[in-house]
């Protein structure tokens, strides 16, 4: 094996010094705080940091479940049976890097708060409305995770097979393309849950009770905790996303079949 060279590890040097140096200075100004840690034992008092991050991590899984049920039979039909419209779909999924999210925002409360779809008027209609503006945003991601992962197998081949066993349209998604693109998947799944964890502007302006909203808010009359919660929500976001890698583990080279009969 070759070992790896000195611009090799000189370039990973450089990206762990640009990525770790920033979180190093907001941990030694979270600790100017008298006494030590008095910053963080500040936040892990308040209601609002648990409240607000649990709420945040619910839509975070919602909206990435929606994400899949949505993404997953469009990526299939589109790659199977209709290829040509391949590139209006890919189109379709570059509009959110376009239209920015006050735009979004504003148009899903105008269209949505009066009747017959006065959605904003609940709570439950609200959060809705806040899980589909955060699936608009992950759309490029999770089309794209899945859209790679139906590159690296042959769904033509699995699709007939699992037919010649009997098995209809939303068995083959459910116990044959879907495990395939376990692998596939779980980076997109990366990405929503970051989106989720710090997006402010959507979660504002439709009054929700996210972490965006809490943290710019607890930065406006302290000092010392908004770099605490940081490093704390940091922590956690990393840490989820491992479960989520734990749990989609697995060979992406591997096609599955079973459960098909």
């Amino acid at each position: 094996m070759r070992r790896p060279s000195l611009t090799g590890w000189l370039i990973v040097a450089l990206f762990a010094i640009y990525f770790l140096l920033p979180l190093l200075g907001t941990l030694l100004f979270s600790l100017k705080a008298r006494p030590a840690f008095q910053a963080y034992v500040n936040v892990l008092k308040d209601p609002g940091f648990v409240g607000s991050l649990t709420y945040s991590f619910v839509i975070a899984v919602l909206t990435i479940l929606a994400s899949i049920a949505i993404v997953v039979p469009t990526a299939y039909w589109v790659r199977l049976r209709y290829p040509r419209i391949r590139p209006f779909v890919e189109f379709v999924t570059l509009l959110p890097f376009v239209v920015p999210p006050v735009v979004l925002v504003f148009g899903l409360i105008r269209t949505f708060s009066a009747p017959p779809l006065a959605l904003t008027s609940t709570s439950v209609g609200t959060d809705a409305l806040l899980v589909a503006a955060y699936a608009v945003l992950a759309l490029p991601y999770m089309y794209r995770s899945a859209d790679v992962g139906m590159r690296a197998i042959d769904i033509a081949t699995l699709t007939e097979a699992a037919q010649s066993m009997g098995a209809g349209p939303l068995r083959i998604l459910w116990q044959v393309i879907l495990p395939n693109l376990r692998s596939a998947l779980i980076s997109g799944a990366f990405l929503t849950l970051a989106i989720v964890m710090g997006e402010y502007t959507i979660a504002s302006f439709l009054t929700r009770p996210a972490f965006g909203p809490y943290l710019s808010l607890l930065g406006q009359d302290r000092a010392y905790e908004p770099a605490a919660v940081s490093l704390i929500s940091f922590a956690i976001t990393w840490l989820a996303m491992g479960v989520i890698g734990l749990v989609g583990r697995g060979s992406p080279n591997r096609v599955q079949l079973a459960g098909a009969r």
